[in-house]
């Protein structure tokens, strides 16, 4: 069995210690300079803070179908750069992954890449169609287990179907990710309503669009007794409305994309497509009250939103342009930046939004567990004190969208660790099989 020691890390930026990983699993923690290395691997983390390997609800690995802008191949190896050991795969593909037989062939290509644990989610309808529902017994039934259902890109805006739908994933614990976004008030919607969308001329994508969906779903998730997960949270009423939910006892969790903590409308005036995202950015109240839900709680996640665009979908004139960015490479330096350097979290509250809650929300068995022994080895190591530009030619991904091109980002990943067997060493990927 394959032994590997890291040395000297701080776990949660707390008092240093060996972690000493046996085959799969975390045998032993210790005094730094404790462990036996005798015919193990060594990992010099000496500085460097450990955290539970993140967990990301929300990945665009575009296979099948769109393998000119993503594959699971170099998403999930995007995703280990980025310090995740689990992404959860979104079902806007081409097929959609609306049946067992697709979620099944991204899940086995994510085994095959060997990089991290890749979770399909399934659509909610047939085709992404908002009349059907889809399969979900069969996903759920399946190699894949699929936990988490989602038209993202699309809003489910019929009630019935929604209802229907909360019903029946009760049936394997399962929840719906709802892309909150109520379809008439968007009608060619290109950016944040309000006194800038005016002034640059661009369609405004009102607030209550996404408002009046939470608002609905949280009551029918209420009326069912079920689970619902909203995605890409983005305005001050929505965190509002998820707080009242939570407050009643209704079982709703909700996720916050890296971007919406950062960027603000005010990028729009570039008229730069790389600002261009679904939903768009909004705000500076907004992101204030973003930071103070996902600091107290209200928010239980980050996610990333990675949405990857071959160039020509974003090498255009704004209107023309596709909705969505990057985020894997850049989530942590961002949450970092707009988190932990404010003092709204702490390392332990890192790793509880970016691992442990995930990890729940998704029903992942083995992954968001602590650095204690006994416990699944995903680690990541992390340098809080060094900072990195953004070139988007030195990224993973196989597509080149990210808002922060040239941008200097504090903190990044040093080694990630998923089942045991590094997969990123010193900032670079490392093949494990």
């Amino acid at each position: 069995m394959s032994r590997l020691v890291i040395s000297g890390a701080s776990i949660l930026n707390r008092a240093p210690a060996d972690i000493v990983v046996a085959g799969d699993r975390i045998v032993e923690v210790g005094k730094p300079g404790s462990a036996d290395t005798s015919g193990a691997r060594v990992i010099d983390a000496d500085g460097l803070i450990a955290l539970p390997g993140f967990v990301d609800l929300h990945t665009h690995l575009r296979e099948p179908g769109r393998e000119d802008a993503e594959t699971v191949e170099t998403g999930t190896r995007a995703a280990a750069l980025g310090g995740f050991t689990c992404v959860h795969a979104m079902a806007n593909t081409e097929p959609v992954a609306d049946t067992a037989g697709v979620v099944e062939q991204v899940w086995r290509l994510g085994k095959e890449a060997g990089w991290c644990e890749v979770r399909p989610v399934g659509a909610v309808t047939v085709g992404l169609s908002g009349t059907h529902m889809a399969e979900l017994g069969a996903m759920a039934a399946s190699a894949a287990q699929v936990r988490l259902f989602s038209d993202d890109g699309k809003c489910v805006d019929d009630a019935v179907i929604m209802r229907r739908a909360l019903e029946y994933v009760k049936a394997f614990d399962g929840a719906i990710a709802q892309h909150a976004q109520e379809p008439r008030l968007t009608e060619g919607a290109q950016m944040n309503e309000g006194v800038l969308s005016g002034t640059l001329g661009l369609r405004g994508w009102p607030a209550v669009a996404e408002e009046a969906i939470i608002a609905r779903d949280v009551l029918l998730t209420q009326h069912v007794n079920s689970r619902l997960h909203v995605c890409h949270v983005s305005t001050a009423g929505s965190v509002e409305l998820i707080r009242w939910a939570k407050s009643k006892g209704i079982n709703v969790t909700a996720e916050v994309t890296p971007h919406h903590l950062l960027l603000t409308d005010e990028l729009a005036r570039s008229y730069d497509p790389h600002f261009k995202v679904n939903p768009p950015l909004r705000t500076t109240e907004d992101v204030l009250a973003l930071r103070e839900g996902l600091a107290d709680g209200t928010i239980d996640a980050v996610a990333t939103d990675h949405a990857p665009h071959p160039s020509e979908d974003k090498e255009c004139e704004w209107s023309a342009a596709a909705f969505g960015m990057l985020g894997l490479e850049t989530a942590l330096s961002v949450v970092i930046e707009s988190m932990v350097n404010t003092g709204l979290l702490d390392w332990a509250g890192v790793a509880d939004r970016m691992s442990v809650r995930p990890a729940a929300i998704g029903r992942v068995k083995d992954q968001g567990g602590l650095l204690e022994p006994g416990q699944p080895a995903h680690v990541t190591l992390v340098d809080e004190s060094v900072s990195w530009t953004v070139r988007p030619e030195e990224l993973a991904s196989r597509s080149r969208n990210t808002p922060y091109r040239e941008r200097v980002l504090p903190g990044r990943v040093v080694h990630t660790i998923f089942n045991g067997k590094p997969t990123v060493i010193d900032g670079r990927t490392e093949r494990v099989h």
